[in-house]
């Protein structure tokens, strides 16, 4: 019997993808021309119709951007209410924090030792820079901080934190133990139940209530731990997917050598779960990385929250309208392109791909 014909191929090239038919050719028409037309409009607002210097004044004969704004608010926008003489601190803590993200993103520098250098050296070190008391330090109090370190801190921080606790819920969920598995559960669902913007406003308004006279617990640290509890119910499941994942003849062969449950859990079965969890993952940490700004509820101003206030500012209001919104979006679409790059990475340097 002859084998069956395949069926033809055609080599299309971007041309005829696009202008191949009819129709596809009056939707590229329409859609170049529209892709043009917010062009012309944006780079005109943005760089040919703009004010680079001036006062507010000569913002208001113009149609364009007023970029004067950003050089009269941008350290406010970036620090908040903190000092300004010892913005210096804010300012050095980002960038060795930055810093410190950059080598810890090359697998060469993974291990305890990377670990170890974050809790004794580098967190503590961000600390007494950002809250003072130490060396000289004039004390700043936690009220005062905000702007882009408050976004690092309480995205990748409370992230970083998460990450573990996420992983141990996840195994407390699979867990073949009733009572522990019920309490996983119980608390995963609990707080996927609820919105973000709850369990900030529980930590930070209800939770004293419930405090003995006299001892109170400052408001970041309870809007950090509420996005950290928060983070790891989302991780969690996320791990427990990617354990489903995992083939159960890995865990048969674990026992067939001799191995215990954390063994297989630690050698076999969560490095190939993480591995395929990593794009939701990366996704979930670029959507708390922007979710931050919900903690102006409880009183703190992230990154998001200092531009809205330096556009409320009397001198520029009715002025300055999108460019602080342009100048957030810049800045959040930058490192959002850099977290999802890092995973694109991720997925080579592990072989993984999407399935």
């Amino acid at each position: 019997m002859a084998p069956a014909a395949r069926p033809p191929t055609r080599n299309r090239t971007w041309l005829s993808a696009y202008f191949g038919t009819p129709g596809n050719a009056v939707i590229t028409i329409l859609c170049l021309g529209m892709i043009f037309g917010l062009a012309k409009l944006a780079i005109g607002w943005l760089f040919v119709d703009a004010i680079f210097s001036g006062a507010p004044a000569d913002c208001k004969a113009s149609s364009g951007a007023c970029w004067p704004f950003l050089s009269a608010k941008l350290r406010y926008i970036f620090f908040g209410f903190y000092p300004f003489d010892e913005q210096w601190r804010p300012l050095t803590a980002m960038l060795l924090f930055l810093g410190a993200c950059g080598v810890s993103m090359v697998p060469r520098s993974w291990g305890r030792a990377l670990a170890v250098t974050w809790i004794v050296v580098i967190l503590p070190t961000l600390y007494t820079l950002m809250a003072g008391g130490l060396f000289g330090l004039t004390v700043v109090p936690t009220t005062q901080w905000g702007g882009l370190p408050l976004s690092f801190m309480l995205s990748f921080v409370g992230l970083a934190c998460a990450l573990p606790l996420g992983i141990a819920l996840a195994l407390v969920r699979a867990s073949s133990l009733p009572a522990i598995r019920v309490l996983g559960v119980g608390f995963i669902e609990i707080v996927r139940g609820v919105p973000l913007i709850s369990i900030l406003f529980m930590a930070t308004v209800m939770l004293p209530l419930f405090m003995p006279d006299g001892i109170t617990i400052d408001k970041l640290l309870r809007a950090q731990v509420a996005i950290i509890l928060f983070a790891a119910a989302y991780i969690a499941e996320i791990v427990r997917g990617g354990l489903q994942a995992v083939p159960k003849g890995q865990i048969e062969a674990g026992h067939s050598l001799g191995l215990h449950y954390w063994q297989i859990m630690r050698k076999i079965v969560l490095p190939q779960a993480l591995k395929k969890v990593i794009p939701p993952l990366v996704g979930l940490f670029i959507g708390f990385f922007q979710d931050t700004t919900l903690v102006t509820i409880v009183g703190l101003l992230d990154f998001l929250d200092t531009v809205r206030t330096a556009m409320r500012d009397p001198q520029w209001q009715g002025i300055a309208v999108l460019e602080g919104y342009v100048f957030a979006a810049v800045i959040y679409f930058f490192f959002s392109a850099i977290m999802g790059a890092y995973s694109r990475f991720l997925e080579q340097y592990f072989r993984t791909t999407h399935d």
